[in-house]
């Protein structure tokens, strides 16, 4: 990030902290506040500012400044669908390129426990999770389908941060990546598209459970209501 342009660099940091729930859901901040909190200047601000609401993940207040973008249970569900249906997808284009001992790295990453507290753990976590899904999605060579699922697993960043975060645990993959490997390694298509699909029903279910609770919780953090509309 040393060679990006500062407007680059503060968006990066931005978007990093809103996906790792430093800036919490439904939060409101200005830009005075913004400025002071990563030492940056105005034109710089508002660059940075203006590429997030782009990517919804900030929403402009007139004379009260921007409020991060709320998380709701319909975005767990909506993020979730998408995966189902694209994941196997995924999965299946790429049952004939994808880089097997690649996938083995990037499972191991997954599994590796440092000293650190849980919102760091998490975060590495979701980044190896992150990129050995993406690995899958790269194999297919479809520019599109990466992209989505990319945008995608950001989203859901932020949603294991949040309801993972709050209840003090840090989420486990359990046996789904090795078993969809070995079915890759035999290139076993159906296999792949059905350890796909279950991996990503299962992960929903303990994701919903994390962020029913922290409704329960504190319901004022993530706003049931307020469904951001097309403009």
């Amino acid at each position: 990030m040393s060679e990006l342009p500062l407007s680059d660099k503060a968006y990066q940091t931005l978007r990093r902290d809103i996906l790792t729930c430093q800036l919490l859901p439904g939060s409101l901040i200005t830009e005075a506040e913004i400025m002071e909190r990563y030492q940056i200047g105005k034109s710089t601000c508002r660059l940075a500012l203006a590429r997030l609401a782009h990517d919804y993940l900030i929403e402009s207040r007139p004379r009260k400044g921007y409020r991060i973008a709320p998380v709701t249970v319909q975005d767990v569900l909506e993020i979730f669908t998408l995966r189902a249906q694209l994941e196997p997808l995924a999965a299946k284009l790429a049952i004939d390129r994808v880089d097997i001992e690649l996938l083995k790295k990037l499972e191991a990453d997954c599994r590796v426990e440092i000293a650190a507290p849980l919102s760091t753990r998490i975060d590495i976590f979701m980044n190896a999770n992150k990129r050995f899904h993406l690995a899958i999605a790269e194999a297919t060579g479809n520019q599109h389908l990466i992209r989505t699922l990319s945008g995608l697993m950001d989203e859901m960043s932020r949603l294991v941060a949040l309801g993972f975060n709050v209840q003090g645990t840090k989420p486990e993959i359990r046996h789904d990546h090795n078993a969809l490997i070995q079915a890759f390694t035999e290139r076993d298509s159906k296999r792949v598209e059905f350890i796909a699909r279950r991996h990503i029903e299962t992960f929903q279910s303990m994701t919903l459970e994390k962020i029913y609770a922290t409704l329960s919780r504190d319901g004022a953090l993530i706003p049931l209501s307020a469904r951001r509309q097309p403009s």
